[in-house]
C-alpha cells in the first residue's frame, strides 16, 4: 500500500543508481535532506489516510495539492543531489514511511513536516 502510493509519486523522476549505491548514499544524506525523506513518508502517509476518511489524518491540515507538489519536488531534488534512481528514492522513503508507521510517529513528526511545508513555498 505504502510503495504503491510512493511508487507513483515518483513516475516522473529518473536516473541511475545500484542497490548499494542506495544504502551507502541513504547513510551519508544530510540532516536536511533526511527531514526531506521523511516528511515525504509522513505526507504521503496522511494524504493517504485522508483520502479515505481515516479520523487521525483528517486531523491534519489537507495535504492535497500541496504535500503531494512538495513530495514530488524535494525528492527530485534529492534524485540531483544523491544521484540515486526513482526504485532507490522510492526505497528510502518507503522505509522511512514504515518505521513511521510500525513506531507511530506519524503525529509526532506532522508538525515540524507543516512548517518545512511552509517554507518550501509550495
Amino acid at each position: 500500500m505504502i510503495m504503491t502510493l510512493i511508487s507513483s509519486a515518483l513516475l516522473t523522476l529518473s536516473a541511475q543508481a545500484s542497490v548499494s549505491d542506495i544504502s551507502q548514499k541513504s547513510s551519508a544524506l544530510s540532516q536536511q535532506s533526511k527531514a526531506v525523506v521523511r516528511c515525504s513518508a509522513a505526507f504521503a502517509l496522511v494524504s493517504f489516510g485522508q483520502g479515505n476518511g481515516n479520523e487521525d489524518a483528517l486531523k491534519w491540515p489537507k495535504l492535497e495539492p500541496r504535500g503531494r507538489e512538495f513530495f514530488v519536488r524535494s525528492l527530485a531534488r534529492l534524485m540531483d543531489e544523491t544521484g540515486l534512481d526513482q526504485a532507490g528514492i522510492a526505497d528510502l522513503v518507503g522505509k522511512e514511511a514504515q518505521n513511521l508507521w510500525d513506531n507511530d510517529k506519524v503525529n509526532d513528526v506532522m508538525p515540524g513536516c507543516l512548517v518545512m511545508l511552509e517554507a518550501s513555498g509550495v
